[in-house]
């Protein structure tokens, strides 16, 4: 019976950073774009980048038509 003593404030205690978490993730905007995440999935090229096309913001095309 005593450790019910512990466990509620330490589940209010989660409640409160949870409910904290949540109204910080909204003012954030991670819930700005629900549907942009599932769409863009659909649209993959199948192009495989390197790290230095990432640096350079190339695609692989591009890369291959410097000279």
């Amino acid at each position: 019976m005593e450790v019910i003593y512990l466990l509620i404030p330490v589940a209010l205690i989660f409640i409160v950073l949870a409910v904290k978490f949540f109204f910080w993730a909204v003012k954030d905007g991670q819930f700005e774009d629900m549907e942009g995440p599932g769409h863009s999935i659909l649209f993959d090229d199948d192009a495989e980048y390197t790290s230095q096309d990432i640096k350079d913001k190339q695609t692989p095309d591009s890369r291959d038509r410097k000279e």
